[in-house]
């Protein structure tokens, strides 16, 4: 998985497990004059071809850190985005990578996060798990083939569940967003959603709703992620000079997190109140 955990169990990437380059052995050799990212070209809040979206932002640093300039290739999040890009040696570097992912090598992670609720501000309810008896009734919004769809079948909710989809065309569609206007004009109760989505979006777009980190049920219901950024195997010194400058710029990685509204989990998966951040 390449992207974020929306994709997890979709299956979108696995032409990407393909066996790696012959000349993978040989990558480090490649000279290093620019910071060549693959990203979507549509998909906030993480990259656009505008630079709006927070991944962008993140690059910039890298780059500025590495003393070199950030180029791009555009590719969408479907399936062969890592084949086609990374391992064909398009590029050199995807920004958000599920830790422990076996695609590519990571880095260190640059932010942890998780499914959440969401509610209407007015509805009253406080839900952090899907064993609350508060859900009796009431219609569930959720992305197809998410990790949350494990402890709704659980817990005999799917008859309840309104489902959105997964792989769609981003230059037109945004699910994310769909479900969260959705709960916002009622037409939905609750929605299950990865963390990024639901911080920008309320926050961007001022929408009256509330947002708290959904409560797993151990290790086969994991909801939270670490994100690293993504490079190829065998590229030891890459991924040691990438980890560095993720190292300096943390204190203006954290800032950009914060001004984006994206939610965060500590080591303990405890939220963090995040700091004072501008509004995007």
């Amino acid at each position: 998985m390449s992207r974020h955990p929306a994709l997890l169990l979709a299956a979108l990437i696995l032409p990407a497990f393909a066996p790696a380059p012959a000349n993978a052995q040989t990558a480090e050799l490649i000279a290093r004059t620019e910071l060549r990212v693959c990203a979507d070209p549509s998909d906030l809040p993480f990259s656009n071809k505008e630079g709006e979206g927070f991944e962008n932002k993140i690059a910039t640093l890298i780059g500025k850190d590495l003393g070199v300039p950030v180029n791009y290739v555009w590719f969408p999040q479907v399936v062969g985005f890592v084949r086609n890009t990374l391992r064909a040696h398009q590029c050199d570097l995807v920004m958000g990578a599920v830790s422990g992912d076996s695609v590519m090598d990571e880095t260190n992670p640059y932010y942890h996060s998780g499914y959440m609720v969401v509610t209407r501000k007015e509805s009253g309810l406080q839900i952090h798990s899907l064993a609350d008896p508060a859900l009796a009734g009431k219609k569930i919004g959720l992305v197809a083939a998410t990790p949350p769809t494990d402890l709704l079948l659980k817990h005999n909710l799917m008859p309840q569940v309104t489902t959105y989809a997964l792989a769609v065309d981003t230059r037109f569609e945004s699910p994310p967003r769909a479900m969260l206007q959705d709960i916002a004009d009622g037409k939905i109760d609750v929605g299950l959603i990865w963390g990024p989505f639901a911080g920008f979006y309320i926050k961007r777009d001022k929408l009256p709703l509330d947002a708290v980190f959904l409560d797993g049920e151990g290790e086969t219901s994991r909801l939270d992620f670490h994100i690293a950024m993504g490079v190829r195997a065998g590229e030891p010194e890459w991924r040691r000079r990438i980890n560095q400058a993720i190292e300096h710029q943390h204190a203006e990685i954290t800032k950009i997190l914060a001004d984006y509204g994206i939610p965060q989990l500590d080591e303990q998966g405890r939220p963090i109140v995040a700091p004072e951040a501008t509004s995007q």
